[in-house]
């Protein structure tokens, strides 16, 4: 029963999601009320809590991929979602941040001019990220994408007579759509060669390449070769951008300061994720080791953005320290956490043994949690200081915190976190990303990790100061935070919690991770891909 509801959910969410968000308006009009946007959003968060949990609930137990053919078309032919292990955890995990995230907005609602339109775009980006989560075809992902990134640029413009939101929403949505298009192209090379746009089918034909080329020798595959190690190429460019890794980190500071503040909270702790998602999606899933480009071409590319990885976190964690504005701060505080999460998720460049892929992504996923976790609760906390100050300028909140000690404890742990202090869960995934390195003997990248995570120190360290333990040099205006004190104080409380418990999460995470992630997890993924196509073409 419970799997047939997990995969009723996996059908049903994504487009019940998009059907909601459009109807919001119409709604909104007749119900005539304010509030009535915000709680209709919070509605469908919880909705999607337990859509996202019976789904992960179901694929964690059973360790088999759900796969749902859209319209009964047995894939490759239709298109089909698919949820191991990987994008089942990161779409319980994006359940429960959507859920915190609307919390968020409801207690930011007074800042919002037409809060129907923004709850629409909300909904929007939520149908877009779960279907770029749970899509096992390359072209719905293009199509997912597309909707998650619209939602996102109207969000980021949302206060529209700020001239300067404006400006970044557009440089934004121009890179961004330029991007989408480069993705495209990439699309039609993998059509052009596999006859195929499904993950599963895509991965089964590159094992096939694999062992008749580059195993028993055969020649007159080199043609594929190249035309997958160019869309690869493509996609990776697309998908490096959607993440903000550097280079193509320069759009993230401009965008996380002027967006609504919930919107701030919302990119790093699921926009970026989704950018890293596809890319372990592609080097591991749908063009692993053993794929065409599994040999010299995939080494290369992984080496690249480990450096990457590197340079940016290194940057992040510098840039940091200079700025004045405290949501510019956060902003490098994300491209410094992502360069480390690419880092991790490049070991395949070294090894691709299981155990060690094992450690490694467990590491990853831990990461996503306490970072995602972290920017939620840091944002929320500021937005509190930036209303009473009236400004996001650290030298004009100068002792604001002084005011609000619960949320400067929130503000504190929060940055603590993102550091890497024991006993908090960001800890431990700074641990185990060293770990993962040096259980490989690769000393560079694990040094790497705590050069980064030393640097950063300085930069969380001068907004803690600057808000909470600073003289005030004026007065603040006082806000009855009500019930959102709370909200502050479990997330809080959440970081404490997940990091004291860190060992019998360890354990799901690893597991997770065997059941997708390594040989055992592709042969998974590729059987239940089989055995749906054998079903809908009545073979059972």
């Amino acid at each position: 029963m419970l799997r047939q509801l997990a995969f009723d959910f996996t059908g049903l969410t994504v487009p019940l999601i998009a059907t909601f968000a459009f109807i919001l308006p119409l709604l909104s009009k007749i119900a005539r009320n304010r509030l009535f946007p915000a709680i209709y959003a919070l509605i469908i968060s919880v909705i999607i809590v337990v859509a996202t949990t019976t789904i992960y609930v179901e694929v964690s137990s059973s360790g088999k991929p759900i796969v749902y053919a859209f319209g009964g078309w047995p894939p490759p032919i239709g298109i089909a979602y698919e949820i191991d292990g990987f994008n089942a955890i990161l779409g319980f995990y994006a359940g429960w941040i959507i859920l915190l995230i609307t919390l968020f907005s409801i207690w930011y609602n007074n800042e919002l001019d037409e809060p129907e339109w923004y709850y629409t775009l909300l909904l929007g980006f939520n149908a877009g990220l779960l279907g770029c989560f749970y899509t096992g075809d390359v072209f719905n992902l293009f199509v997912m994408l597309e909707v998650l990134s619209i939602s996102i640029y109207g969000l980021v413009s949302y206060h529209k007579n700020n001239p300067v939101s404006l400006e970044a929403a557009f440089k934004y949505a121009i890179i961004g759509a330029t991007a989408t298009t480069i993705y495209f192209i990439g699309l039609i090379i993998i059509y052009g060669w596999y006859s195929s746009l499904n993950m599963a089918h895509i991965l089964e034909i590159n094992i096939e390449i694999y062992e008749k080329h580059l195993v028993k020798g055969e020649t007159g595959w080199e043609s594929v070769i190249m035309a997958s190690t160019l869309a690869v190429s493509l996609a990776l460019w697309v998908f490096t951008f959607k993440s903000g890794l550097f280079p193509n980190h320069f759009w993230i500071p401009d965008v996380y300061c002027e967006a609504p503040t919930p919107v701030s909270a919302l990119l790093p702790s699921l926009s970026e994720i989704m950018g890293v998602y596809i890319v372990v999606r592609f080097l591991y899933t749908i063009f692993p080791a053993a794929s065409p480009i599994g040999f010299m071409y995939r080494k290369l590319v992984l080496s690249i953005l480990l450096i990457l990885g590197f340079i940016g976190g290194v940057i992040g964690a510098l840039m940091m320290f200079i700025q004045r504005d405290v949501k510019r701060i956060l902003g490098y505080s994300s491209i410094s956490h992502i360069g480390l999460m690419f880092m991790i998720l490049s070991i395949g460049a070294f090894s691709n043994d299981d155990n060690v892929l094992r450690i490694a992504f467990t590491a990853l996923l831990t990461h996503i949690i306490a970072h995602g976790l972290s920017k939620v609760l840091l944002f929320s906390s500021i937005e509190v200081f930036i209303k009473s100050s009236g400004s996001k300028i650290m030298d004009d909140m100068r002792g604001v915190g002084r005011k609000y000690p619960l949320v400067s404890l929130a503000l504190i742990i929060g940055f603590l976190n993102l550091a890497g202090v024991i006993p908090l869960i960001g800890f431990f995934s700074k641990l185990l990303m060293y770990q993962a390195y040096m259980s490989i003997g690769q000393v560079l990248p694990a040094l790497g990790i705590i050069i980064i995570s030393a640097l950063s120190i300085p930069g969380y360290a001068k907004p803690i100061y600057s808000i909470v333990f600073s003289t005030p040099v004026s007065e603040f205006k006082y806000l009855n935070i009500k019930w959102f004190k709370y909200y502050l104080l479990i997330l809080t409380i959440s970081l404490f919690i997940l990091g004291v418990v860190f060992i019998s999460i360890y354990s799901i995470l690893d597991n997770i991770v065997y059941d997708s992630l390594t040989t055992h997890g592709l042969m998974k993924y590729l059987h239940a891909f089989e055995e749906t196509v054998y079903k809908l073409r009545g073979g059972l």
